[in-house]
Order: structure tokens, then sequence, then C-alpha cells
């Protein structure tokens, strides 16, 4: 069976679905593994260093995707280029269906069997495969160096002969997989760090890390959290009280990390612009939501911006997609895991039982029809 890995021609998408080391592994389950030319050149893997670990190198897209019966993407292909996979082929990536409501009908019709890795159960036989807690935690990390980069003193306290300079204060906003990651680093950096989310377990898991935990607690933090493991949307009584304390502790910090995301909606605004402009000249506001809206009113998705006090807002999108070799390394070994698990080394092809947790779970197309269940036609429309 052929495997194609295509390069991504998504605006400002630097990682790729392979890597040498898992050209090689999935080479060994039997697999012709057909790379496109430049597909690495984001996380800086040539095109030899993929053919050393024994890939084919293919010219284009339409080359890699000819005959293959599986093919690797980070994000979705777009239309034209999906229109190129061979009925029938299995696409594993990154769907963004949530944004895309009409893809699923559009993947049933072209006949190709599609999953969906960020729809993944959080059970503990997924967690290897998990792409979007890997890419998560090294935003995490990739946020607070860059918050680091463009705050203008000290993240640690510094003493010198000439005088003290105090610790940055770090304020954390969301506390899953990325923020964890955020307040562990600010930590390691000499940060004073707090942080803050709605789900019940939040706070034990700040505390361990030696962070300062902020929030409102009633009973419908209790509820907060979804079976998933998700944050769920909090009522406007909820918001308005969790707005209050915001606004007194926003107004103390020299850098905030916003990571707060609900699965296929917006991105809730926690930091409005009166929080903004409470901020000393100077302060930093690192937005990992800008994708989805933004955590921050004042946050342009893509750009850099400074507000009207001096506030510096980093609204970069794709932050994976900032530190690339790291998270190309760790999506490739995800992918690598999920069809590893489900390959059957007697006929040297997957095999993807509709009735298992994983693949009920991520299975958004199969046999030219929808099948996820939130996303059948009826339920989508």
């Amino acid at each position: 069976m052929r495997l194609a890995v295509l390069k991504e021609r998504r605006a400002g998408e630097t990682r790729v679905a392979a890597t040498p080391d898992t050209v090689k592994k999935l080479a060994a389950l039997g697999l012709t593994v057909a790379v496109e030319s430049g597909a690495g050149a984001g996380a800086n893997i040539a095109d030899a260093d993929f053919a050393a670990a024994g890939a084919e190198l293919a010219p284009d897209a339409a080359a890699a995707l000819a005959g293959a019966g599986i093919v690797f993407t980070v994000m979705m292909p777009e239309a034209e280029l999906r229109a190129q996979i061979p009925r029938g082929a299995l696409l594993v990536g990154i769907s963004g269906v949530h944004a895309e409501p009409g893809l699923p009908a559009e993947l049933a019709a072209a006949g190709i069997d599609a999953c969906a890795l960020e729809l993944l159960p959080r059970i503990t036989r997924a967690q290897a495969m998990d792409v979007l807690s890997s890419q998560a935690n090294l935003a995490g990390y990739r946020a607070v160096i860059e918050g680091a980069g463009e705050f203008q003193r000290a993240f640690p306290m510094m003493m010198t002969a000439a005088g003290t300079v105090p610790p940055a204060r770090l304020f954390v906003l969301g506390a899953g997989v990325a923020g964890l990651q955020a307040i562990a680093t600010a930590r390691r950096l000499g940060a004073i760090v707090s942080a803050t989310d709605v789900r019940p377990a939040a706070k034990e898991e700040i505390k361990s890390l030696g962070a300062t935990f902020i929030g409102v607690e009633d009973e419908e933090t209790k509820s907060a959290q979804t079976s998933g493991g998700y944050a769920k949307e909090m009522s406007e009584a909820y918001r308005r009280k969790q707005a209050e304390l915001m606004a007194s502790t926003v107004a103390k910090q020299d850098v905030i990390i916003t990571t707060a995301l609900v699965m296929g909606r917006k991105a809730p605004t926690l930091v409005d612009a009166a929080m903004v402009a409470s901020m000393r000249a100077g302060s930093v506001i690192v937005d990992i939501a800008a994708d989805a809206g933004g955590n921050c009113a004042l946050t342009v998705p893509g750009e850099r911006t400074v507000s009207q006090n001096g506030v510096v807002i980093l609204g970069w999108r794709n932050w994976p997609g900032r530190i690339p070799v790291a998270t190309s390394s760790l999506y490739a070994r995800n992918l690598l895991t999920f069809l590893t698990a489900f390959w059957d080394k007697e006929v040297k092809a997957p095999r993807l039982p509709a009735d298992d947790d994983i693949i009920k779970g991520v299975t958004l197309t199969r046999g030219g029809a929808v099948v996820h269940p939130q996303f059948l036609p009826a339920r989508a429309a």
C-alpha cells in the first residue's frame, strides 16, 4: 500500500505530517511512503533526509497521491487538492470540521474515508495519538518564550550591585495542556505565576506547578467540564463574576497568556478593552486562542498590535507552527501511533473496526457516507 505525505499549503503552516524517523517505521509496516518534494522545508527537513529514510520523493502532489491508499496531512487539504485523492483512500489529519460544517458531505461525495484526529476521545488508549495535546503543549511553551522576548524587563528577580530588578508577574487564563505548559515554562524562567480556569480539576493542577489559583468558585464550576475533559461554555452570570475578578487581577500583571477555548465555538472574550487599558505600558498579552477569535477583545488574529496605552498584543495564528521542528516530530509520531494501533500485519493494511471507541470518535466519513454522529447531514443542518 502507498502512503502519501503532502506539502502543507495553507498560509503560515510550517509543519509536516511525517519525519525521517516515522518514515522508517511506516516502511517497516510494509508501506511505500511517497513524500511530496518540499514537504519538510518549514520544519528544516530536507528532501534528501526523507530519501535517506527510504521515502520516495514525488515532484508534486499529483505524483505523491497517484495510487495512494493512505494520505497523511497536518491540516485538511483544500478542495482542489482533495479532488486528486483517490476514491477509497484513508485521509488522516486535523480536519477543522467545526469551522467547516459542509466538509464531511464533501469528503463523502469524493469517496474519501476521513479520520479527524482532533476528535479523539479522551481515553487512556488514545493519549499517544492525541494531536491536540502534543501541539498545545509546545504552543504553551512557545507563547511564554515569545512573551518573554517582547517583555522589556527580565522574568526572574535580578539582584545586582546596581540594584534589584523585580520578577515579572505572569497570569495564565485557561489551564488546559497549553496553559499548564505555559505555567511550567514561566516558573522555570523565574516569573511569579498565577492562573485561572473554570474546570474544578484545574485548581489543584495549577497549584501543583507552583502557581497561585485565581478564580470564581461556585455551584456552576462543579459542572464546568465535559465528559471529554474540555471546558463548557459558562452562563452569563458566571461570566460577569469572572470578569470582575479578572479586571482586578489583570491590572497587576506584566504578562498575560490566554489559552481558553471551547470546542467548536468562538473563543470566549476574557480580557476586554478596559482591562487592557488598566495594564502598564510595556506589558504583554499573548493570545494563543487567536485562531478562534481570541480571548482578548483587542487581539487581531495574525498580527502583533500595540494598544493605545502601550500594551503589546501577540495574536499570531497557528502557535504550534511557530515551533515546527518540535511540533512536526510529535505530530508525526501521533499519526504513526494511530496507524500502527490499527494495522493488520497479515494484509499490510489498516483495519478500522467501526465499533472501536477511537475509530467511532474520529471517523468522519466511510464508504461514501458521513458516519460521525455529530456531523450527520440532518444533525449538521
